[in-house]
């Protein structure tokens, strides 16, 4: 089958596949449509997060091609893991940890670290349980 689309009738279209796709993983997190819609404006903004989440789309792994203040995607969601673990024994907390909504939570804290990086440096370095030379410098 020929393709008759544009480039940037295709390009709309990929866009427009990837937003349902924020908006459905949103609703599967149990946030509201209009979370999703905001937060795909935002992901669509940024050049680096959209290349990393259409990545995750295509393929359902990172590619952590782009950092933010020397963090990954998967840096942030390996933090936000973490914390995770420390839900674990809070069974009614659960629910707040879904994998849809630690992946959207990850996308949304690298877009928060483009404006500024330093308070979430200093969780990622403080909030660990693993030690490691940085921590106590």
């Amino acid at each position: 089958m020929e393709n008759n689309l544009s480039q940037e009738e295709q390009l709309e279209a990929a866009l427009n596949t990837l937003k349902n796709y924020v908006e459905a993983l949103a609703q599967r997190a149990g946030e509201s449509k209009e979370y999703g819609e905001k937060l795909w404006e935002r992901i669509r903004r940024s050049g680096g997060v959209l290349q990393e989440f259409a990545y995750y789309h295509d393929y359902g792994k990172f590619l952590c091609k782009y950092e933010v203040a020397g963090y990954t995607i998967a840096d942030i969601l390996v933090w936000q893991v973490d914390h995770f673990k420390a839900y674990m024994d809070r069974p009614e907390d659960m629910n707040r940890y879904r994998q849809e909504r630690l992946l959207l939570t990850a996308f949304d804290i690298m877009l928060q670290m483009e404006e500024d990086p330093k308070p979430f440096k200093e969780k990622m370095i403080n909030e660990t349980g693993t030690d490691f030379v940085e921590k106590f410098s």
